[in-house]
C-alpha cells in the first residue's frame, strides 16, 4: 500500500444508526435499525438481495432522508451534514460507476476532479492506487476491455482516489470471479490495517468470515449482529460432521431416512449433517451408509462456518 498514509480519526465509531427507518409509499425498507461501526473495522451488512442493504448506505451518505431515527458517519449527522459525509466517505457501488469509452487512467482524472485532487497530489495518488491494485502498466487500456477482477479494482481505486476514512462498498464481488474475490479481499485488509472503515454489504456467507464484525438484515430488519464467532456461539445450534460419500445420491436418502438431524445439506461435494451431539452418532450413520452402497470415505466433526 505504498504511499497510502494511515488514518488517523480519533472515533470510536466511524458509524452511528439509531432506530433508522425509510418508508416508501407505505412499504418499510429499512425499520428501525440500531448498529454501529467502530473505527478501523471492517463491517459486514449482510442478507439476500432487496432486504434493505443498498438503502441503508444510501441514507447514511445522505443521498436517501430517512423517514425516522438518526445517525452519524464519522460525527457528522446524516440530516445536516450531508456535504461533509460526501467528501470524507468513498462510495463504490453495485454496477461499477466507470466509464467503459474511458482509460484506467482517465477514470481516475475524472473521480480526482470530482473530489476536488488536482496537481501533484493527484498524480501521487493515481501512482499509489495503481501499485495498490496491481494496475501499473494498464493505465492507457481502455475500462471496457477489463477483466470484471480488473474492473472491481479500478472501481475501489476510483473510491479512494480523496483518500476518505471511510469507504462504503456496495456488494462489490457480485459478479466476479473466486480468485479475484479473494484478490479484492487482501486489498480491503490492508486498506483497514492503516486504519481505514470500511463498511461491506454481501450476500456471499463465505465473505461473512472476513470481517471483524457484522449485522445480517431480512426484510429491513436487524436479526443478528456481533463478531463471527459470537454470531456461530449464539446463533448456531448443534454440531457439524462433515461426511465424504463416493455416492451422494444414495447418502442424502440414507441419512434423510435415519432422522433426528436439524440439517442435511450439500456443500461442494461433502454432506454436512447439523444436530446436538451429531459426533456420538457416527457409527449408527457409519452403518447406514455402509448399508447404503454410499461408499464412506471419512467423517469428522469441524467448526461451523457461517
Amino acid at each position: 500500500m505504498n504511499g497510502i498514509a494511515a488514518s488517523a480519526n480519533p472515533l470510536e465509531y466511524s458509524v452511528v444508526a439509531e432506530g433508522l427507518t425509510k418508508r416508501f409509499d407505505g412499504f418499510t425498507a429499512v425499520d428501525h435499525i440500531d448498529f454501529r461501526v467502530r473505527h478501523g473495522d471492517i463491517f459486514g451488512f449482510l442478507g439476500p438481495n432487496g432486504s434493505g442493504k443498498t438503502t441503508t448506505i444510501r441514507l447514511l451518505l445522505g443521498l436517501l432522508r430517512p423517514t425516522a431515527g438518526k445517525g452519524t458517519v464519522l460525527g457528522y449527522d446524516i440530516y445536516r451534514d450531508t456535504a461533509a459525509i460526501k467528501m470524507r466517505t468513498g462510495y463504490m457501488s453495485q454496477r461499477f460507476t466507470l466509464y467503459r469509452d474511458l482509460t484506467v487512467e482517465e477514470n481516475l482524472d475524472f473521480y480526482g476532479h470530482l473530489y476536488g485532487v488536482t496537481g501533484k497530489r493527484l498524480r501521487q495518488r493515481k501512482a499509489d492506487i495503481l501499485h495498490m491494485a496491481g494496475l501499473e502498466g494498464r493505465e492507457r487500456e481502455l475500462t471496457q476491455n477489463l477483466s470484471g477482477g480488473w474492473k472491481q479494482r479500478l472501481a475501489l481505486g476510483a473510491s479512494i482516489i480523496h483518500d476518505p476514512e471511510l469507504l462504503f462498498l456496495d456488494e462489490p464481488t457480485a459478479g466476479v470471479d473466486p480468485v479475484a474475490r479473494r484478490q479484492f479481499w487482501d486489498l480491503l485488509y490492508e486498506l483497514s490495517d492503516l486504519g481505514r472503515t470500511i463498511f461491506v454489504t454481501t450476500h456471499y456467507m463465505d465473505e461473512a468470515e472476513h470481517c471483524h464484525y457484522q449485522a445480517f438484515i431480512l426484510n429491513g430488519r436487524i436479526v443478528a449482529q456481533g463478531t463471527p464467532d459470537e454470531i456461530k456461539r449464539t446463533q448456531m445450534r448443534g454440531q457439524v460432521l462433515e461426511i465424504d460419500c463416493e455416492a451422494i445420491d444414495r447418502a442424502l436418502p440414507a441419512l434423510q431416512g435415519l432422522g433426528g438431524f436439524d440439517e442435511i445439506a450439500l456443500y461442494g461435494a461433502l454432506i454436512h449433517v447439523v444436530a446436538e451431539g451429531v459426533g456420538e452418532r457416527q457409527g449408527e450413520i457409519a452403518e447406514t451408509l455402509r448399508s447404503a452402497g454410499a461408499g464412506l470415505r471419512s467423517m469428522a466433526e469441524i467448526e461451523p462456518s457461517l
